[in-house]
């Protein structure tokens, strides 16, 4: 029989929509996207750690609303015009350039459309040094996504499992849970380091193979 190959998933997650999981720890985030009327001044930010689903949040949010998207990373220039179902900014602590992001926060006052922001940490906490960049930082209302719970961990494996195709039986499921790093990111990155470690052994998961890949994180 041809040996059957093993072909590499991509590690970026799924779509947004779809990806996302509901958990205690993200309520409160979920809540406030769903009220835009009661974002004070129309804006908010939404902040945690990485991998947590922010950035699911917003292109979620941006899609429902119609809002421009943009990554703050390659944030640049002057938009032309912004639609009217606002403004989301990803990773907006991490804009190269902060004349930039006060343009951008402005246009979107000017032309009175509701504005998203995301982060590691609450905007307050953004390393600015101009002075109507940092008070316009502080006045938005910053929700945070808390620590991930077992249950959102093992959702959350269980999907990553499942795109993969993979199958645990329940003692090593049992085994593995309590071994899991702590952290949406770093479960990610587990599972990655799993799939190249079967591409390149052609094998199965095994506990061995499990406890190797937890020790590199």
């Amino acid at each position: 029989m041809p040996r059957q190959l093993l072909l590499p998933f991509g590690d970026e997650p799924a779509a947004p929509a779809a990806a996302f999981v509901e958990a205690p720890s993200n309520a409160a985030a979920l809540a406030w996207l769903g009220r835009v009327a009661d974002w004070p001044d129309r804006r908010l930010a939404i902040w945690g750690e990485e991998g947590c689903g922010k950035t699911h949040l917003l292109r979620t949010w941006a899609g429902r609303e119609g809002a421009e998207a943009r990554a703050g990373m390659s944030l640049r220039g002057l938009p032309d015009r912004l639609p009217p179902g606002g403004l989301a900014i990803d990773d907006a602590d991490a804009v190269p350039e902060q004349e930039t992001l006060l343009h951008w926060l402005n246009a979107a006052r000017d032309a009175a459309v509701p504005v998203l922001l995301t982060g590691r940490v609450p905007p307050a906490a953004y390393p600015v040094r101009l002075p109507d960049l940092t008070s316009r930082l502080r006045a938005i209302t910053a929700v945070g996504i808390g620590l991930a719970e077992d249950e959102l961990l093992r959702e959350l494996l269980a999907r990553m499992l499942a795109e993969r195709q993979w199958r645990l039986d329940e003692d090593f499921q049992q085994w593995l849970l309590p071994r899991l790093p702590r952290t949406p990111a770093q479960l990610r990155e587990m599972v990655a380091r799993l799939d190249r470690e079967l591409l390149t052994t052609g094998g199965k998961i095994t506990q061995r193979a499990v406890r190797d890949v937890l020790e590199t994180l």
